[in-house]
C-alpha cells in the first residue's frame, strides 16, 4: 500500500481488526480471577502460588517487546499478529490438560502470554503506520477493544466455568483466540516513504580473524536498535516516563487479579463477583473514545502526560473505596471510579510514548518500555499474594496498589513539570546568547543612535 493509503480506505478495517484484537488478548487476562479459587482447590496452591499464572502471562504479554520488534522488523507486522493467534491458541489448549499449577506457569502464563505479546504489540505498530493525522482517535478507539475484552470475557468464563469446569472453558478458549489470525490476516503490509516495512537489511558476513569481534559488534548493534538503551539515556521525557510506568505497574494489575477473589472472600455471589469486572469494561467502551478525542485536541498537544498522571492518580484514590467497604454497592461504585481513570490510562498510555519518541523508533522504544514494566508486572501480584497469605486480609491489595499508583502519577506529574521548566530557562539563555540582551540594548538605546537601533529592538520584542 502507498503511504498516501494512512487515515482513511483499508486503515478503518485495521483498526477494525486492531479493536477486535485487543478484545482477545489484553482484555483476556481479566477473566483469569474468575478461576482463582478454582484453580486453588484443584492444586492446593497458595494465594501466591495461584497468582503466579496470570502475573506470568501479563509479564511475559507486556515483556516480549524486543522480540517482537525483530520478528517485525524481519516478516512484517501480518505475519507476527497470525503466529501469535496461534501460540496463543497453543498455549490454552495445553492448559486443559495441566495436572499441576507449575506446568500451568508454562502453557497459559508464558506460551499464551507470548502469543498475546506478538499479536498485540504488532497490531499496535502497524496502526502507527496506517494512521497520522487521526493517529490519537485511532489508539483510543483500539483501546477500547480492551474495554469489550473487560466486559465479555468474565461473564461469558463463568458462564462456562459453571456449565463445564475450568479444563474444557479453557480449551474453548484456545479456539476462540486463534481468531488473531484472522485479524491478523486483514492487516496488510503498509510501504512508508523510507522503504518497506517488511524489508531489512541481511547481515553481512565479514571473512577473516575479525568476524567474531563483527558478530559482537552486531549483537551490540541489536540490542541498541530493539531495546532502545540510546533513547533511554538522550531522552529525559522518555527515561521519566518509563520509570514512572514500570513503577505503576506494580500496582496497576493487583484489582483485576484480586477483586473477583475479595469479592468471593467478603461473601459475594460468583455471578456478581464476576459482573464486577463486566462493570469495569462496560463503562470503558464509552469513555475511552471521549478521552481519545479530549486528548487528541490541540490543548492538550505536549501536555498529555498531565492527563496521564491524574487518571493514574484517580486510580490510586479509587482503590480506598475497597477498603472501606466490601459491599456490592460499594464495589459497584469502586469499578465505576475505577474504570473511568483506567480509561484516561488505557487511552494515553501509547499515545504519550509516540509524543516522547519519533516514529520511525517506536518500536524499539516500545520494546524496552514493555520489557521494563514486565518485570514489576510479573512479581507484583505474587508479593501481594505472600502477603495476604501471611495476614490473611486482602485489604493490603488495595494499599499496595494506592501506594505504587499514586506514587507513580505524582513521580511522572512532577518530573515532567520540572523538566519542562528546565527546557524552557534552556531555550531562554540560548536566546540571551544569540541576540543581544534587552540590558545592553536599554544602555544603549541612550545614546545618539538610538534611532538606527530602532529596528532590532522591535525584533528582539517579537521573537520573545
Amino acid at each position: 500500500l502507498p503511504q498516501q493509503a494512512g487515515d482513511r480506505g483499508w486503515a478503518w478495517m485495521v483498526l477494525l481488526a486492531a479493536v477486535v484484537l485487543q478484545g482477545l488478548t489484553l482484555g483476556f487476562p481479566c477473566c483469569i480471577g474468575v478461576f482463582f479459587t478454582d484453580l486453588q482447590q484443584e492444586f492446593q496452591a497458595s494465594n501466591s502460588q495461584t497468582s503466579w499464572f496470570p502475573s506470568i502471562m501479563v509479564a511475559v504479554l507486556h515483556g516480549g517487546g524486543p522480540l517482537c520488534s525483530i520478528l517485525v522488523k524481519r516478516f512484517g507486522c501480518r505475519f507476527v499478529v497470525m503466529l501469535g493467534g496461534l501460540l496463543s491458541g497453543l498455549g490454552m489448549v495445553s492448559s486443559s490438560f495441566c495436572q499441576s499449577i507449575s506446568q500451568l506457569y508454562l502453557t497459559a502464563g508464558f506460551i499464551t502470554g507470548l502469543g498475546s505479546c506478538f499479536s498485540f504489540q504488532a497490531g499496535v505498530t502497524v496502526l502507527g503506520y496506517y494512521f497520522v493525522r487521526w493517529r490519537t482517535l485511532a489508539n483510543a478507539m483500539a483501546s477500547t477493544g480492551v474495554s469489550l475484552g473487560f466486559t465479555l470475557w468474565p461473564p461469558l468464563s463463568q458462564y462456562l466455568l459453571d456449565k463445564m469446569g475450568w479444563r474444557n472453558t479453557f480449551l474453548i478458549f484456545g479456539g476462540i483466540l486463534l481468531n488473531c489470525c484472522v485479524c491478523g490476516a486483514i492487516m496488510r503490509p503498509i510501504q512508508p516513504a523510507s522503504g518497506s516495512l517488511l524489508e531489512s537489511a541481511k547481515p553481512e558476513e565479514k571473512p577473516g580473524s575479525g568476524a567474531e569481534e563483527a558478530q559482537l559488534t552486531k549483537c551490540f548493534q541489536m540490542l541498541q536498535k530493539y531495546l532502545a538503551f540510546d533513547i533511554f539515556c538522550q531522552n529525559k521525557g522518555y527515561q521519566i516516563y518509563t520509570i514512572g510506568v514500570t513503577w505503576m505497574m506494580m500496582g496497576f494489575s493487583l484489582p483485576h487479579i484480586y477483586l473477583v477473589p475479595y469479592a468471593i472472600h467478603n461473601g459475594l455471589e460468583e455471578r456478581k463477583a464476576a459482573l464486577l469486572i463486566s462493570i469495569i469494561g462496560l463503562i470503558n467502551i464509552f469513555i475511552r473514545p471521549f478521552t481519545g478525542l479530549l486528548s487528541g485536541h490541540r490543548i492538550f498537544t505536549g501536555r498529555r502526560i498531565y492527563l496521564f498522571s491524574l487518571a493514574t492518580l484517580l486510580c490510586g484514590l479509587s482503590n480506598f473505596i475497597c477498603v472501606i467497604s466490601a459491599e456490592f454497592s460499594a464495589l459497584i461504585l469502586y469499578c465505576v471510579i475505577l474504570s473511568i481513570a483506567m480509561s484516561g490510562v488505557g487511552a494515553l498510555t501509547f499515545q504519550v510514548l509516540m509524543d516522547v519518541v519519533e516514529m520511525d523508533r517506536f518500536s524499539s522504544a516500545l520494546g524496552l518500555f514493555t520489557i521494563l514494566e514486565s518485570i514489576t508486572l510479573l512479581i507484583g501480584p505474587p508479593l501481594t499474594g505472600l502477603l495476604v497469605d501471611i495476614t490473611s486480609d486482602f485489604h493490603y491489595v488495595f494499599y499496595n496498589s494506592s501506594f505504587f499508583l499514586m506514587s507513580a502519577g505524582l513521580f511522572m506529574g512532577l518530573s515532567f513539570c520540572a523538566l519542562e521548566k528546565k527546557n524552557k530557562l534552556r531555550e531562554a539563555s540560548k536566546a540571551c546568547l544569540d541576540n543581544p540582551s534587552r540590558y545592553q540594548y536599554s544602555e544603549t538605546s541612550t545614546e545618539p543612535k538610538a534611532e538606527s537601533q530602532s529596528p532590532p529592538a522591535v525584533q528582539y520584542i517579537t521573537s520573545i
